[in-house]
């Protein structure tokens, strides 16, 4: 399998793909025209925030499996779009964690001193004391924008340099908050309160231009702001506006809008202090992101093992052989369905009763959605954009969980409805790791689910068995299984036949018109 790696990462990283016996080549400063020629070679791609990996680059991407970003941001990765290729999106969150916020802190020490502009005037020959003078940070307040682990960082920091922190984050518990020794306020009491502030969160629709005309007259006069996150997040032209008015005492940005920054007129600012995106910029930030990522790609390539993965859930190398029959199982269930099941399905209903119940079930769900979508759609359906897909269709999945399975260890019943109409089906794992398929819609069968099967319903009357026999037998089609249930003596039933050789609508349409015998399917599955 090949590895394309389009940005700089460490050496080390490059080692372990190529030890692990992928072709990996490294080809740096590739313009999007090249990139989109370049990117249908590969399985992998391997990069850090100078690519671009655009919707249009994924069209043309038809190998890869993989996309691997050596930091924590995905800005310059279309998710969405790759979701919906298929394409497991990954990133090494954690790695860069304390040299950002080392840089963060670096910045506002800097900035607080005006060391940049203290450092410029000595060197053309000046002593200048007073004009440099600066502010402490001690009993100063800090709002951080953002507590994830970059912020908590800073925090940690910032508390241990005597200053108050207070911090805006809608998904931080009160807990953690406290564990911090922080205090939680609402976004307007941060710009109020604060004499720096601190961004640290993700550039999305919601961040965009979070920090602008409005927010920062909120603020304290004299403010100090630092952006070692995400450009974007700061208006800059309102932020160039309130630095020459003296709203804002200074900034420091590691990130712009557009980068490089070109000509921006907040370069021309003496209180205005930058780096080029130098946050993860230290030698050992870079080398862990590189092994990490080097690692993770390595791992989904040939192991099939997913960590870190934005678009799918993270499963451990230990966690997969556990999971594996259930998610084979789950599949299976949703693909049998799908095809005994006629009408749009509106709902999803899955319950895991007994032991099941107490894994990771997310991977499972995904199964059950491949296998139900993948006979519908004619696009392709995979673990990756099953749950995206269904959303898109209006399907609505739902989860329930039950200690009790019955006569079984685990269990996995998997509903669907359009309407008032529904189907049902009911799996378990034989000997733990092969499936069985044990009730369909009521009816307790024993099925082993894979291969060509048919699926009559029918009266429980004499000669159904042998006249469905004599058809497949006039046609040369071998039985290889068949299993029955019945909801009473001369009831409903149900035959399901496992087949050698697929039937055609010709035989199917026989079957049709054999006395009582009120519906068959046809249903393929994987062997």
């Amino acid at each position: 399998m090949k590895v394309l790696v389009s940005d700089n990462i460490s050496e080390k990283g490059v080692k372990i793909l190529e030890k692990a016996g992928l072709n990996v080549t490294v080809k740096t400063g590739l313009t999007p025209a090249q990139l989109k020629k370049e990117i249908g070679k590969y399985d992998g791609l391997i990069i850090r925030s100078a690519t671009k990996v655009t919707s249009d680059i994924l069209k043309a991407a038809k190998k890869l499996r993989v996309i691997g970003r050596a930091g924590s941001g995905l800005d310059n990765v279309d998710k969405v779009a790759a979701t919906k290729h298929g394409i497991v999106v990954m990133n090494t969150p954690g790695g860069n964690t304390i040299t950002t916020a080392e840089h963060t802190l670096a910045l506002l020490l800097s900035m607080a001193r005006k060391i940049p502009q203290a450092t410029s005037s000595m060197k053309e020959g000046k002593w200048e004391k007073k004009k440099f003078s600066g502010v402490e940070l001690y009993n100063k307040t800090l709002g951080i924008i953002g507590l994830g682990n970059i912020g908590s960082h800073v925090a940690k920091t910032a508390l241990g340099m005597g200053m108050t922190v207070i911090t805006y984050d809608p998904y931080l518990s009160e807990e953690k908050a406290r564990t911090l020794g922080v205090t939680v306020v609402e976004l307007d009491e941060l710009f109020k309160k604060s004499d720096f502030i601190t961004s640290h969160i993700p550039l999305t629709a919601d961040t965009k231009n979070l920090i602008n005309a409005k927010s920062i007259a909120k603020m304290k006069k004299g403010v100090r702001i630092i952006n070692a996150s995400r450009g974007g997040v700061i208006d800059e032209k309102d932020l160039y506006t309130a630095l020459k008015s003296g709203k804002v005492a200074s900034a420091a940005l590691d990130v712009f809008e557009t980068e490089p920054p070109g000509s921006s007129a907040l370069l021309e600012l003496d209180n205005f202090i930058c780096t080029p995106h130098l946050g993860a910029s230290t030698a050992d930030a870079q080398e862990n992101v590189a092994i990490a990522v080097s690692n993770q790609i390595v791992d989904y390539l040939l192991y099939g093992t997913i960590r870190n993965a934005v678009n799918f859930p993270s499963v451990s190398s230990d966690v997969l052989p556990v999971l594996q029959p259930y998610i084979n199982l789950a599949e299976r269930l949703g693909s049998f369905i799908s095809q005994n099941f006629s009408g749009k399905m509106n709902e999803i209903v899955i319950e895991y009763k007994g032991t099941v119940a107490e894994l990771m079930l997310e991977p499972v769900t995904i199964a059950v959605l491949k296998g139900m979508l993948t006979p519908i759609l004619e696009e392709t359906v995979n673990f990756i954009n099953a749950p995206l897909i269904a959303k898109e269709r209006g399907i609505e999945v739902k989860e329930i969980t039950s200690h009790d399975a019955g006569d079984y260890h685990s269990m996995i019943t998997v509903t669907v409805r359009s309407g008032k109409k529904e189907s049902f089906v009911a799996g378990v794992l034989h000997g733990k790791k092969e499936p069985r398929i044990i009730q369909v819609d009521g009816f307790v069968v024993e099925v082993v689910p894979e291969g060509e099967l048919l699926v009559l319903a029918n009266n429980d009357k004499p000669g159904v068995i042998g006249s469905i026999g004599t058809v497949l037998s006039s046609h040369k089609i071998n039985i290889a299984r068949m299993q029955f249930g019945r909801e009473k003596k001369g009831g409903k039933a149900i035959s399901v036949v496992s087949v050698d050789t697929p039937v055609s609508k010709e035989i199917l349409s026989k079957i049709k018109k054999l006395p009582n015998v009120l519906s068959v399917n046809q249903i393929h599955l994987a062997e």
